[in-house]
Parts: structure tokens; sequence; C-alpha cells
């Protein structure tokens, strides 16, 4: 009952989560547009006081807002409806079927039918590393993402707990979050790079109004601090949003794990093998930080998105019961290919219905006419 209670009160915080996130969202694009306006007043009348530039730069803030407001929910629709798609384009990751994945595909379909759960789309990435991810706003958008990697270095049971772990992120509304964050991310990056452009570009007619203008004001360098320092701010600001992105969402995410598969081991050996070797290359921070482990730390671990991997296990052990066997040190990509592929290979000519029969079967006292 109490892990009942704790699991609704965490779904409910998402949903207020997300309402507070999208409000900051405004609130982080207006700094930026008046930043963006300080530096244009700042480089048209380099001369005069900064009181008047400020004065400018507010009458300019007024005139942009309802074009920054119409620009923010723009992108607030087109992630909406198009997020899936940009989070392939970074990650790489394309949908598999069940003829393409099966063991992959009956694994998750097997989760879904026992538990009720509908059942997402299946995305694959092709990479060594080690990590999975879900993401979606609603139900026809969600899908689980795993790498190739995973899928070779993982066994069915350990398979079967991240897919668990991914499908709990969905049935919790963390998906929906982390969309959001990186909605959020997005328009910060946009906007910040926007104003430097503006800062680098203008520079000539910031020196021109610094020459024909009165000098006795001198508010330009000013005004720029001022500007830099509300773009610093508005960072800070998406970085905190980021930190409201509860590390504990993890946590419920591993015990939803368990709670799906009735198997705590397995949710703990599959962590042992993905920490340090899930980074994706060539993915931003953003899908990073939707993955089930984030590798990527920041400045003394202030801005980490994730626990770290020992504290998991840890409360698993504690929790549920489960058994730590410690760091598992796995064999390169290559030597671990060769390995299960060598079984398999032979598996399959050996059997009695195999044609033609294997070389090594001829040497036999039956391989003579």
């Amino acid at each position: 009952m109490e892990h009942a209670y704790g699991l609704y009160s965490h779904i409910r915080s998402n949903r207020i989560r997300s309402i507070f996130l999208l409000t900051g969202l405004f609130l982080l694009v207006y700094i930026l547009v008046y930043a963006g306006a300080l530096v244009v007043e700042a480089f048209l009348y380099g001369g005069d006081q900064l009181a008047l530039i400020m004065l400018r730069a507010k009458s300019d803030f007024f005139l942009a807002l309802p074009f920054a407001t119409i620009g923010a929910i723009v992108w607030i629709a087109i992630a909406y409806f198009f997020n899936q798609s940009m989070i392939d384009a970074v990650s790489g990751g394309e949908e598999v079927t069940r003829k393409e994945q099966p063991r992959l595909y009956n694994l998750l379909e097997n989760i879904c039918i026992s538990r009720g759960i509908p059942m997402p789309k299946l995305k694959v990435i092709d990479t060594d590393a080690l990590n999975a991810f879900a993401s979606g706003l609603n139900r026809r958008q969600y899908s689980v993402t795993v790498t190739t990697g995973l899928m070779q270095r993982l066994d069915d049971a350990e398979m079967e707990a991240v897919l668990g772990h991914e499908l709990t992120h969905i049935r919790n509304g963390d998906v929906q979050m982390m969309v959001v964050a990186m909605v959020i991310a997005g328009v910060v990056s946009f906007f910040g790079e926007m104003v430097f452009r503006l800062f680098f570009q203008t520079g000539g007619s910031w020196r021109v109004g610094r020459s024909n203008g009165d000098r006795k004001g001198g508010g330009a360098v000013v005004a720029i601090v001022i500007a830099v320092v509300l773009i610093v701010i508005a960072w800070l600001l998406s970085q905190v949003i980021r930190m409201a992105l509860s590390r504990s969402r993890e946590y419920l995410a591993d015990a939803g794990s368990v709670e799906l598969t009735k198997n705590p081991d397995a949710m703990i050996s599959a962590l042992r093998k993905i920490e340090g070797r899930g980074e994706l290359p060539g993915v931003n921070s953003a899908v990073m930080e939707m993955c089930i482990d984030n590798p990527r730390v920041g400045f003394s671990n202030l801005f980490d998105t994730h626990p770290s991997v020992e504290s998991r296990i840890d409360k698993l052990v504690h929790f549920a019961g489960g058994h730590d066997p410690g760091p598992i040190a796995l064999p390169p990509p290559e030597e671990n290919a060769d390995e299960t592929a060598a079984p398999d290979s032979a598996d399959t000519k050996a059997g009695p219905w195999s044609e033609p029969a294997p070389p090594e079967t001829k040497s036999g006292p039956w391989g003579k006419a």
C-alpha cells in the first residue's frame, strides 16, 4: 500500500511538474528576448546612458513579446507532434517488427500482455553501447529503444528487466517529463545562440554608434554585461528545471521492473553490465538523460540526472532482496560476437535435419561408404 501511495504521488507530482516546466519555458524565453534587446540597443546607441539603453530595450521587449510567445507555442506544438522523429534523428533509432527482432519483440510483448500494458513501438540503435530509453508524449507515440550492444550482452532475464524498467517510465509518466525538459533545453539553446550570433555579427554597428553618439553616457558595456548575466541566469534556470526531474524516477522504475518481472537479480546484473558502457556516440545530453543510465556527470555531480548505479543496486538489494554480484567485466564487442556466433553456428549444423552435414561428422566410422 505504501509503495502504491508513493507511485501515485510520483505520477501526480509529474503532472504538476509538467505544468511548472511549461510555464518556466515561457519565462526563460522572455529573459532571453530581453537580453537580446539589450544587446541590440547597446550596439546601436552605445554612447547613451545605461538608463536610456535599458528603456529602449524594454520598449523592444514589449514589441517582440507577442512574437516570442507565438514562437514558443509553435516550438511546443512541433515538439508535441514530431518529438519522436527528432529523437530518432538524433539517436539513430529505427523501428523494428517481430520478424526483424523476434527475441526482443517477444520479451516486450510478453510483459505487456501479462500486465495489461499497451504495447509501445520497439526501436533499435545500431551501436556497441549498452543503453535503453523510453520516449513519447501519448499512447500513439510511446516507444522503447534499445541498443544492439545491449541485446548482445544481456541474457533474456536481464533484457526483460530493462524492458520492464522502460515500461515503468511510460506507466509513471516520466517520459512526458523528459520530453518537455528536452524541449526547454532546445529553446534555451536556440535563443541563446541567436543572441550570441547577434552579438558578434553587429559589432560594427556598435562601434559606429559609439563614435557618433554622446560618449558621456557609455552605458553599452554595462548593458552587454547585464545581457550576458541574463543569458547565464536563463541557462542556470534551465539546469534547475532539469534538476526538477526527480532522481527518484530511476529508483521507482527499477522497483517497477522488479514488480513486473519478479526478478530483482536480473535488474541488478543488467545494471552491472550497463554501468560505464552506456555512452551513445553523437547523442546530446537531452537524449542521454532519458536513458536507463547516463554516464555523463555535471560539476561535482550537481547536475546529475541519474542516481549512481551503486545506490540503485543498494536499494534493490535492501528493499527487493536482490543479490549484487559486484562489477561485471565484459569482453570487447568483437570477442563477444565471435563467442556468441560460434555456438549458434555449431548448433544449426549439428541438428538431425541439417543439410549438408558438417565436415567433422565425416571423420567418424560411419562417414565412409
